[in-house]
């Protein structure tokens, strides 16, 4: 693991570079007592972990944190500081971890091994996914990279609703009332429904996936466990997907504003991690 570390006093910096190199986890490590400079440092250096104090001078470490998800992306963030107060502010950036000084190398390398399983995780999710669903902004499917296209439009938002229930089994009345609201459920309109399923089933189908939708007993439910899907990392605490998230979700269904705002009010907080 990459690692920089930046705080404003000198000595507490040499004391956390002097941790870090004592672990197996740290393959590099650089420190710098200014946030500029270490931002300057990464334009041309790869950084998986950056060590932050919060309260400094020129640019404090929840601004600098900000700039460094600007420009690396996958780089996670431990926040190391004196100062507890800043917690509640330090939960906006997502970090992976938040650290009260002193430093100890039991504490360095609980939050190390960390960071190490989530980016392990994500590299596994990356290389083996064959299955993606992307539930922030608009919804999508992604059939080992590229993008599923729908006969019909309300094939598309039945899997986004199934997507929604998180495997939860829903019935065809139920999924009828999703698709068009509060009209009766008769007769015809079954048959209409009958014919958003087919198609929604050719699609999987013609794009070898039709596993992930299971249909028993008149009622369905998708598979979670066949799916890379961007709502189902974030519930799980995945720090990268929450701060991917941008507040919109589904943003082409009024039914889906509910798990909006299950998933606003999941990130209030350090309950988000």
């Amino acid at each position: 693991m990459k690692v920089i570390c930046v705080d404003d006093e000198w000595q507490i910096l040499q004391d956390t570079l002097q941790l870090c190199r004592q672990m197996p986890q740290i393959a590099a490590v650089e420190g710098f007592t200014r946030a500029r400079d270490a931002l300057q440092w990464m334009e041309t250096h790869p950084v998986e972990l950056a060590i932050l104090d919060i309260h400094m001078p020129e640019m404090d470490g929840l601004a600098l944190a900000k700039l460094i998800r600007e420009r690396q992306r996958e780089t996670d963030i431990l926040f190391l500081t004196a100062h507890p107060q800043y917690a509640a502010d330090a939960w906006a950036v997502h970090p992976t971890g938040y650290i009260l000084k002193p430093l100890t190398r039991e504490r360095l390398a609980e939050e190390l091994d960390y960071t190490a399983q989530w980016r392990s995780k994500r590299r596994t999710r990356t290389a083996a996914s064959r299955v993606e669903v992307r539930t922030f902004g608009n919804f999508d499917l992604i059939v080992e990279g590229n993008k599923v296209s729908f006969a019909r439009s309300k094939a598309k938002e039945l899997l986004a609703c199934l997507v929604d229930r998180r495997g939860i089994r829903i019935t065809r009345a139920e999924a009828f009332h999703v698709l068009w609201g509060e009209e009766e459920y008769t007769r015809p309109k079954q048959k209409m429904l009958d014919v958003i399923i087919r198609s929604l089933r050719a699609t999987l189908e013609e794009n070898g996936i039709g596993n992930i939708l299971q249909m028993e007993q008149g009622t369905l439910r998708i598979v979670p466990e066949e799916l890379d899907c961007d709502l189902y990392r974030l519930l799980e605490g995945d720090p990268d997907t929450i701060r991917r998230f941008q507040g919109e979700y589904m943003s082409a269904y009024t039914w889906a504003s509910g798990t909006e705002g299950h998933i606003e009010n999941r990130l209030r907080g350090p309950a988000a991690l």
